[in-house]
């Protein structure tokens, strides 16, 4: 006999698991004597579901309902789908002696928790809002209730993919929320630090783990776009056959950074840029999550709230770190709001390696050409403030100089090499001054593309058939050697410099180009924009 640890009625030790399960209800014994009478070694050892703490637990477990199903009933959760869910790959939570223990991802028992808890309250805010369902997901409608890709997420057909978006709009996230939601196989490789033979290993992984348990692998990669194309190659195969999924995300765009064959085999997926009414919800959340660890100040308000949704530019990610900011200088004695505003405002956002940085020098350089000395200035301090290397701008001047200006102003070229020199030299921020001496120079210089025109024009002669192979004429050819000049190659070539002005009656072009003209006369087009306004009148 034994006492129950619940009810502390006495039980036979064999019917011990059945009263219990029965919720202390039968198998109940009288004794002929008090358990406590008896000698220890009758007893026996007393098994080690009878410690207080189990006890308690069990308790708790028994008290919400009657009858509770044996160890061997306990059904596996499955999801909606039918599939399993990715939690089922790591230690399910596990019956000890009528007790369920929970485990974490690498096996350790729950009492651990608090030091994964410690590293979730060292990640940066960003990382501890970052949503772990579809419908905490904010500003895309393709994973919205009716969206395409949330339809192929819960149906559990989940293609290869190219995630194309701006920072911040929700690429990672979306990945590992379809990682939770799909019984696959999970792996995610960076492609900054995962190399082709890391790839191949964990190509090899995927097919035994579908040729043994059936179940797919998915690869996320993320910045897909960092690997070359031929580092892309490896991907072809196993994405072809199956073998794996493969979501990719990338801030570039796909048909110039992800090779056409890959492509090819991948549906691309466009995410939305969050407007500020999407970041004004995410900061709304985040101070809603935070509220308990963070004490509010009256300066972290809706109108500041606004503020950072603008700055923020559509990056979820930036708001919450500039809010994080945000929250931590409120916390300073006699700090003002628009102390924080100046904080904050010392970096603007601007990616030198993405769309942002080829849109704002195009706009630079389309503005110099079209004369608006204002529209230059602002994109040249736009990229000057937000850290761009001085001499990519320079060196862009240089292309204006000859590309736009041309022969309306040569010293154009002469300044734009000088800048180049200066910034050279000098370096920030005093050169931000020569940027911007040779910036409004361009843009109220006179402006000319017939060279540029020209030649364009003789490269789009070259694609036409037999052009580009032409013999060029023999009195224009090189006689460095005797043969040569037996042959006749330069025999008849008329030296301009000896005769009276330079001028000789002498063909320059291939016989079958004779005639043909490349160099127009005009500095510039002869169209007339039909948007300018009508009102314009005639001086005379």
């Amino acid at each position: 006999m034994v006492l129950c640890p619940i009810c502390e009625k006495s039980v036979s030790q064999l019917k011990i698991n059945d009263h219990i399960d029965s919720g202390c209800q039968i198998f109940v014994e009288e004794p002929s004597s008090s358990p406590s009478d008896q000698p220890s070694s009758q007893r026996g050892p007393v098994p080690s579901i009878f410690q207080p703490q189990s006890a308690r637990k069990a308790q708790s477990q028994f008290s919400q309902t009657k009858e509770s199903p044996s160890r061997s009933s306990i059904a596996t959760p499955r999801p909606v789908n039918g599939k399993r869910s990715l939690a089922q790959d790591s230690p399910l939570p596990q019956e000890h002696n009528g007790v369920k223990q929970s485990y974490g991802e690498a096996g350790e028992p729950q009492a651990k928790r608090p030091k994964v808890n410690a590293f979730q309250r060292a990640a940066p805010l960003a990382e501890r809002m970052r949503p772990k369902t579809l419908d905490e997901v904010c500003g895309q409608e393709l994973v919205g209730e009716n969206g395409v890709l949330r339809g192929l997420i819960e149906q559990d057909r989940v293609p290869s993919m190219i995630l194309w978006g701006s920072a911040g709009t929700g690429k990672t996230t979306i990945a590992r929320v379809i990682a939770s939601m799909v019984g696959s196989r999970f792996v995610e490789i960076n492609s900054t630090s995962s190399g082709v033979a890391e790839c191949k290993k964990i190509f090899a992984e995927a097919r035994s783990e579908l040729g043994l348990t059936g179940r797919k692998t998915i690869i996320f990669c993320d910045e897909i776009h960092r690997f070359s194309k031929s580092q892309q190659d490896v991907f072809l195969g196993p994405v072809e056959s199956g073998q794996v999924t493969l979501i990719g995300a990338t801030t570039e765009n796909p048909s110039f950074k992800v090779q056409n064959a890959l492509l090819s085999r991948c549906r691309t997926f466009t995410l939305s840029k969050l407007t500020d009414e999407d970041i004004v919800s995410i900061l709304q959340r985040a101070l809603r999550i935070e509220g308990p660890n963070y004490s509010p100040s009256e300066l972290v308000d809706d109108e500041l709230i606004k503020y950072l949704a603008r700055f923020a530019d559509g990056d979820a990610r930036t708001s919450l770190n500039l809010l994080e900011l945000a929250m931590d200088l409120s916390k300073r004695p006699g700090i003002t709001t628009q102390d924080i505003k100046q904080a904050l405002t010392k970096t603007l956002v601007y990616d030198r390696a993405g769309d942002q940085h080829y849109d704002t020098i195009s706009a630079f350089h389309k503005s110099i050409r079209g004369s608006d000395p204002d529209a230059a200035l602002y994109y040249l301090s736009r990229m000057i403030q937000s850290g761009e290397d001085p001499l990519y701008i320079a060196r862009r001047l240089i292309v204006v100089a000859s590309e736009d200006i041309g022969l309306a102003d040569n010293s154009m070229l002469t300044l734009a090499i000088s800048t180049h020199s200066a910034v050279e030299k000098i370096g920030l921020p005093e050169a931000r001054i020569n940027l911007a001496h040779a910036t409004v120079a361009m843009a109220l210089s006179k402006k000319s593309t017939r060279a540029y025109r020209g030649l364009n024009s003789a490269f789009a002669a070259l694609n036409e058939p037999g052009v580009a192979g032409l013999p060029i004429p023999i009195h224009l050819r090189n006689a460095p050697t005797k043969l040569m000049k037996e042959l006749g190659y330069g025999k008849e070539y008329k030296y301009n410099p000896n005769y009276l002005d330079g001028e000789v009656q002498q063909d320059y072009l291939p016989e079958k180009l004779i005639g043909r003209t490349f160099l127009e006369d005009l500095d510039l087009g002869t169209r007339r924009d039909p948007d300018l306004q009508s009102s314009k009148k005639s001086p005379f």
